[in-house]
């Protein structure tokens, strides 16, 4: 075995080793709490929500939650937030950030300005080394551990704006990359700065042959073309002639197994396949260990306070935000099983926040859980109280009883001859002999089944499922369409009606 490739394993095994004293998870939140408070206790919110008071109470949480409301979006940047972005410093988090997110969210969605600050790009470095020191919980080669990385986000060319540095969050860490993992870093900084997703993935493509890459990380569905266009390029039978080592996959942002067969398909040999979960507000959660669900830690204690919110209707309003009365819950308080709506705090300033999505705990001893949707990916039009968790075991119902690949969907509630039908549009790699009523009835006896209030809503408001299928491809074209390709882009798995209008439009003025 190469002696670098030895020596730096056996480092990060040591290091590994050290951080083995894992915290008690609720009494590290409580600390994170703590320091957040104290820290923030004489910026402008601070001072409107009593910090101080705050800080002598016996239930720290307890009187953290009653004193403060909660914040989604538009209220945190309407009421604080466009005070950060105008220069104006301590408005929620000690003096003015350097830099701010623009949050990615899904095709077709406008973009909102999330403050980064110091302390958050140093708590987002401190949460991806801890999982670069995971690593040695597997079983991977010595010399995996000097192979390049290429980490495939948005453009680490940033703009600058009023100053400070504008970009997506995954462009903001991959420009702040300590200087020790700059030699395994891939693309590199030249290629990283190119704005044009097809331009930097063609140059990915040309210097390939250069690379000898161990590991990938980014989104399934960007991931896979990039891996398609370099295979195609260099006139290849799948990525590992040209990349032999290439042993690991970071994935994150959505689910890994609608991708995983398409996926592979590509490969020589499957890979291990680890979730992150970084988002714009900050980098939530990892995988830290093996398990076959690939469940993820929460990043408990660096700098960010979780609550959790019991996902039911009646605690958010039409666009996903929690209503005042809605309860919160502690890590302290939550159970395994149960669909809860996060709530964060984090050392950018983001307090009580609404970030959006919804996840389940699967170990609450060791803080670990698995996304399952969207807050706002709520489907009440017409009563059926329908969840993206719902929607994707119907589809997963779709692939067993069709032997069907389902890489991307969406639905919307629209109107047809004045009546309300569920239109979904569901993106395959085989669907020349697949019938489009078929897959229509088994999706809404699945639904029917699973969901008593959807079974109910199809007794009175909704007629009936409609289902378009297209190749996956085609919902990549219409990212481009809408200029919201690559990086940290999701295809949005529920739709208002006027934008699944426009999608239909777009797939009838591009059908051949």
């Amino acid at each position: 075995m190469p002696l670098l490739g030895k020596l730096i394993k056996k480092s990060i095994d040591v290091a590994s080793d050290l951080l083995e004293e894992d915290k008690n998870p609720i009494e590290a939140q409580t600390e994170v709490l703590k320091n957040l408070l104290e820290t923030a206790k004489n910026t402008d919110f601070g001072s409107r929500y009593q910090f101080s008071e705050i800080l002598k109470s016996e239930d720290l949480s307890k009187s953290f939650r009653v004193s403060i409301p909660c914040f989604d979006y538009d209220r945190m940047f309407g009421e604080w937030w466009h005070k950060t972005v105008e220069g104006i410093p301590d408005v929620t988090w000690p003096g003015s950030p350097e830099y701010f997110a623009l949050s990615s969210g899904t095709t077709g969605s406008a973009s909102k300005r999330i403050p980064v600050t110091k302390e958050m790009i140093e708590a987002i470095r401190s949460t991806g080394i801890k999982q670069v020191m995971s690593l040695s919980d597997y079983d991977l080669p010595d010399e995996f551990f000097q192979k390049g990385i290429l980490m495939l986000g948005s453009s680490t060319q940033l703009e600058e704006r009023n100053g400070h540095l504008e970009g997506e969050i995954s462009g903001i860490s991959a420009s702040n990359i300590p200087f020790w993992f700059k030699g395994y870093y891939k693309p590199g900084e030249e290629i990283s700065k190119i704005q044009d997703w097809d331009e930097r993935v063609q140059r990915i493509a040309e210097q390939a042959p250069n690379w000898d890459i161990g590991a990938l990380s980014g989104i399934p569905s960007w991931i896979e073309l990039m891996l398609k266009k370099v295979i195609e390029f260099n006139n290849l039978k799948n990525i590992h002639e040209i990349w032999p080592s290439l042993s690991v996959f970071t994935t994150g942002g959505v689910p890994f197994e609608p991708h995983k067969e398409s996926f592979e398909k590509l490969l020589d040999h499957p890979l291990l396949y680890l979730d992150t979960y970084l988002a714009s507000e900050g980098f939530i959660a990892l995988q830290v260990s093996p398990n076959e669900d690939m469940s993820m830690q929460l990043a408990y204690d660096i700098g960010i306070y979780f609550e959790f919110i019991p996902f039911q209707p009646e605690y958010f309003d039409e666009n996903g935000a929690p209503l005042e009365e809605a309860p919160a819950l502690s890590l302290a308080q939550v159970e395994e099983g149960n669909e809860y709506a996060m709530l964060i705090s984090t050392v950018s300033g983001a307090w009580r926040y609404s970030i959006g999505d919804t996840i389940k705990f699967t170990n609450k001893e060791k803080a670990e859980i698995k996304i399952t949707g969207r807050t706002k990916f709520f489907m009440n039009v017409v009563g059926s109280q329908l969840s993206v968790n719902k929607m994707t075991d119907a589809t997963q119902k779709l692939k067993e009883e069709f032997d069907m690949a389902i890489s991307e969907f969406t639905m919307a509630a629209v109107k047809y001859d004045g009546e309300f039908y569920h239109q979904w549009v569901i993106g395959t790699g085989n669907n020349s002999n697949l019938n489009e009523e078929a897959l229509a009835d088994t999706l809404d006896k699945a639904l029917q089944s699973a969901n008593k209030n959807y079974g109910v809503a199809r007794s009175k408001a909704l007629k009936g499922v409609k289902v378009k299928l297209i190749t996956s491809e085609v919902f990549y074209d219409w990212a481009e369409q809408t200029k919201k390709k690559g990086g940290q882009i999701k295809i949005p798995q529920m739709m208002k009606e006027s934008g699944m209008k426009a999608f239909l439009d777009f797939l009838e003025s591009n059908a051949s």
